[in-house]
This record gives structure tokens, sequence and C-alpha cells, in this order.
């Protein structure tokens, strides 16, 4: 217990750290594995396990809420696999320069040890990927579905290569696969007499781990491949956003697992650190080739580079593909520490650059060549609000709820926006004015302005983070209206109030207040207050 002890005081007060210098907690855990290891704790051999079981979760979750249409789309398929093949080449090219020019560690390798290095750092992680979408809270919208199909298809590819290196094929048992469709139809009727309680939960780790992970890897498949296509055949189910979101936080818990175990993998010296900051000068350039190949597919700079940036990192994967190095005697054990370093310092990259903010995203754009909005992508062109008085971001339960109440009861003309696709179909058919659109764009604020009608805009996002962002580009393109928010916490509440926001509401307390005016409307009797006096009370005479 002393051991353990020590893993979660070092972990809690660099997490704290990093947060305190305001960067995402994960760059506190990366580091708590290698201060960890610089001290020479005992390893606790559970840790790898917990890391693996975040892992499945995280990918079991994308399942859930991923639509495989995405992965059916140019601007997946064809990024993922010109970019990989791009990565391979000029990356291979750049390590035989440094290999020529004397880098100890890269000379005497041959093109085929090169090479495998390159296509290591041509992967990006998907861990790291969806945890800043999820904090952002914009999985949903189309850089990050764009970015998690891309991240889907490497998942493709490292099954193919585990596969062609691994020398054996998988089992014949393999085929038994495709009774998980006919089973899945069964699971989805037990899941709908489970609950919202802790079954639910339960579920969806059984689900993940037994048909998912257990079950792939018995066959000789890639185990948290499995666990992302049972997801997948579960989504359809009406829960499978609520089940989602109570694995979050077990998810979240597990992961700090993950990051603390890259840094476990070995300590870095000068040579190392001298190899691994040659690694990420790859970075930018990684990132470049998916804002131009994202772009020439049509979709706008701010997209293009909202998804470029999210990939710049590398991946996990890099050390399995090393590791396969390893063994084959292509690489030296020394490869597994430097390719942990340098996924670690990515990843702390990546998370300074992607919490800027949107705001530079919009500065970079704005200084690109302007793009021609009739040849855009048709999710990508510029809604329109229209005559509208009142515009509701945000058309989850608690927007659509204010959208009925404004326009039922109030007679206002509201427009609702959402990025979700799918969700904007469904409010359509009922009736519904919804357009698509990313309130965390500025474009989309500044096309709001536009229209002299738009009055009041309702900030109604799950996410604290992608309201708070919306409201910084709202300032930005000089909207002047009315704003109100909604938050899930007293402190969400009182920042809103405090950076302007003239109505802000806890979410939970405004359940209250509605439920309060239900029994009050009803036939339920006011209660006299206890010091009011009436002739009936009065003394006689």
């Amino acid at each position: 217990m002393t051991e353990v002890a020590i893993y979660l005081v070092v972990t809690f007060g660099l997490g704290g750290l990093a947060m305190a210098l305001r960067l995402p907690p994960l760059v506190g855990f990366l580091a708590a594995g290698f201060v960890i290891n610089g001290l020479d704790v005992e390893e606790i051999p559970q840790l790898d396990i917990l890391a693996d079981l975040g892992v499945t979760l995280l990918l079991f979750a994308i399942g859930l809420k991923l639509d495989v249409r995405i992965l059916l789309r140019r601007e997946v398929w064809l990024t993922t696999s010109v970019h990989m093949l791009v990565s391979v080449v000029f990356g291979s090219i750049a390590l035989w320069i440094a290999a020529v020019a004397g880098m100890a560690m890269l000379a005497g390798q041959s093109l085929q040890t090169i090479a495998l290095l390159a296509f290591a750092l041509s992967f990006s992680s998907t861990v790291f990927v969806v945890k800043i979408l999820e904090e952002r809270g914009e999985s949903h919208s189309l850089y990050g579905r764009v970015a998690i199909g891309i991240l889907v298809m490497q998942d493709v590819i490292a099954v193919v290569f585990l596969t062609a290196t691994g020398g054996e094929m998988p089992s014949p048992w393999a085929l038994t696969l495709v009774g998980l469709w006919p089973l899945t139809w069964v699971l989805r009727r037990i899941w709908s007499r489970l609950g919202h309680g802790e079954m639910q939960s339960l579920f969806g780790i059984v689900m993940a781990l037994v048909p998912g992970y257990a079950w792939f890897t018995a066959v000789g498949l890639k185990g948290d491949l499995g666990a992302l296509i049972v997801g997948v055949l579960l989504a359809s189910h009406p829960a499978a956003s609520e089940l989602a979101r109570s694995l979050f936080h077990i998810k979240e818990l597990l992961l700090v697992a993950f990051f603390v175990s890259i840094g476990l993998t070995g300590l870095p010296d000068l040579p190392t650190i001298g190899v691994a900051l040659l690694m990420l000068l790859f970075l930018p350039f990684k990132a470049a080739w998916y804002v131009a190949l994202l772009s020439f597919l049509k979709l706008r700079y701010r997209t293009a580079i909202l998804a470029g940036l999210g990939l710049m990192n590398y991946s996990e994967f890099g050390l399995i593909v090393v590791s396969v190095g390893v063994t084959a005697d292509l690489l030296g054990e020394a490869w597994l520490v430097e390719m942990s370093i340098a996924v670690a310092m990515s990843f702390v990259v990546s998370a300074l650059v992607n919490g800027r903010g949107h705001l530079m995203v919009e500065k970079i754009a704005a200084r690109l060549p302007d793009q021609d909005e009739r040849k855009l992508h048709p999710e990508e062109r510029p809604g329109d609000a229209g005559d509208a008085e009142v515009v509701v971001i945000g058309m989850g339960r608690v927007g659509f709820a204010a959208y009925q109440r404004l326009t039922d009861h109030y007679g206002l003309r509201v427009v609702g926006v959402d990025y979700d696709g799918p969700r904007i179909g469904r409010l359509k058919e009922q009736g519904l004015r919804v357009i698509e659109g990313d309130a965390t764009d500025l474009d989309f604020w500044n096309q709001l302005r536009h229209s002299d009608s738009v009055r009041i805009a309702v900030l109604a996002m799950p996410r604290h983070g992608a309201n708070v962002t919306a409201l910084e580009c709202l300032r930005e393109s000089g909207f002047s209206g009315q704003v109100a928010a909604v938050a899930r916490y007293d402190d969400e509440v009182a920042w809103a109030r405090g950076h302007g926001v003239g109505i802000a509401f806890n979410v939970y307390a405004g359940a209250g207040l509605e439920l309060a005016d239900q029994v009050a409307g009803g036939d339920v009797p006011r209660r006299r207050e206890p010091d009011a006096e009436t002739d009936d009370d009065r003394a006689p005479g």
C-alpha cells in the first residue's frame, strides 16, 4: 500500500500543479510517471491493467457515439491513407538525412528500420484526441467527427499491420464474430430492462470487456478494436448516449493510469532527449499536411486547422510498432524508451497548442486565402437565422425545452442551432426551426450578426467549456444582444455572471423551480403564512 500511496500523491500533486499552470491535468500525469520512475518506486503491475481498462472503455464509448457513415466520407478515408503515405515517405527521408548527418542512434540503420520508425510516427493518439474533444464538448462537431473517423481508420490499419507482422493469421474462430450482430440484438433487449442505475453502467463495462475485448483477443484480433465494434453495434439503442455519460468518470479515472504508465517506460538522458526533440520537429508538418488535405477536400480552414492541431501528436500505438521492431531485431531496446519520450513530449506540445483556444485558430484562418462558400462541403456553408429574435445554441434536452417554452408560451421567433447533424434531422422532422452550426466558430457569430432581428442568445450546451468558447466568439463578433447561459455548478454560474452574461442559470436549480411551478399551478392549496392574520383569527370583541 505504501507504493500505491506514493503513486497517488505524486500523480494528484503534479496533476494539480498542471492545472495551476493552466495546463491540462494529463500533462501532470505524464510528468508523474517520469518522477515515479526517477524515485525508483517499485512498479505496480496492476497499473497496466487499469490503463488497458481505460483505453478499452474509451474505445467502447467512441463506438456508442460513432456514426459509421463518417468512415465512408472521403475527407476521412482519403485523408487517412494519403497522410499516412506522405508521413512515411517524408519521415523516412528526414530520418535518413539525420542518419547520414551522424546522429548516433540512427547511424547504420537500414532503410527498412527507418521506414518502420516513420510509420510509427504517422499515427495519432486516439486516447489523447478524444480526451481533448470531450473536455471541449466538441466530439459531435464536424472537425471532431472527422478527427475521430481518421483515428478509427488508423486503428483499422493498426490491426492489419499487427496481423501482417505477427506472422500469424487470426484464428479460424474469428468467423464466429459474425454472431455479434444477432447477439447485440438480444443484448439491446436486455439493456432496455436495466433502468438507469448501476446495472446500466455495469452492463456497459461487461459489453466492452467480454464480447468486445475478450472475444476479439481470443480469436487473434486487437481487443480494444473489439470494444469499439461492440460499441458501434449497440449505438442504435436509445440509451446509448446515457450509457456513454455514465461511463465517463470511470473511464477518465482509469485513463490516469494510462498516462502515468507512459512515463514509467524509461528515464530520458541527453542523447535520448535530443532524438525525441528531432521527432518533435515533425509535428508541425504532420498538422500542416492534415490542414492541406482537409482544405483540398472542401472543408473550411477553421475546421481543417482544428482537426490538424488535434491530430498533431504521436500515438501510444507507436510504442507497439517499435516493440514489434525490437522483437524482429530491427531496432534496439533503447528505441522503446526513445519512443515513449517522444509520445509524452508530443502530448505536452499538443496540449499547449490546443489549449490556446479557438480564437487563435480564427486568426490563423483569417490570414489564409478566401474560400468560395458555394464550393465548400455542405455542412460548412453558413446557416441563416432569418427573422429569428432568439437563437438557442445546443438543442439537447435543456435547449429543446427552452426552445419550446420560448415559442409556445412567449410567442417569440426562435431558431435552434446544433452541430449534431442527425439530431438536426430529427428536430426538423418534428417541425422545429433548426440550423446546423458551431457556436464555437467566430464566423457563425459574424454571420448571425447580419441578422438584425436576433436580440437574445441562449447558450444551452452541456459543456461549460463549449459555452465559454461560444461566449468569447460572441463578444469578438460584436454581438450586443442579451446573453443567457446554463451551467451545472455554482462556480460556473458565478463565472458567467462575472463575464457579463445577463442570465446565468443552474440547470438543476431550474428543474426545482419548474417542479415547484407545476405543483403550485395544480390543485395543491397554498400554505397560509403563519404570521398572517385573518378574520377568523381575530379575537371577538
